[in-house]
């Protein structure tokens, strides 16, 4: 199965690792994830505005979404179930 991350974006159910709300204000933690992925050139920005919602981490790299994390973990759970 696949998740729709916006922007005609869309990743393998299986490569999910976590989807995190970003919103402002972001945690320090979170905020180090972003960078680390970034400087590794694994941070792929979906959206053309300044819209973040959610950061959605997988298997080789990590997207940030502008569909909030709310709406994603719902298309996530059509595939695994009751998480």
């Amino acid at each position: 199965m696949y998740i729709h991350l916006g922007n005609d974006v869309v990743i393998s159910a299986q490569n999910l690792i976590a989807i995190v709300n970003i919103e402002e204000p972001l945690s320090a933690d979170i905020q180090d994830i972003i960078d680390i992925a970034a400087l590794d050139r694994k941070l792929i920005t979906i959206s053309e505005q300044d819209k973040k919602k959610a950061l959605v981490i997988c298997d080789d790299c990590a997207y940030i979404s502008p569909i909030s994390s709310h709406t994603l973990y719902k298309r996530a759970n059509n595939y695994y179930g009751e998480v």
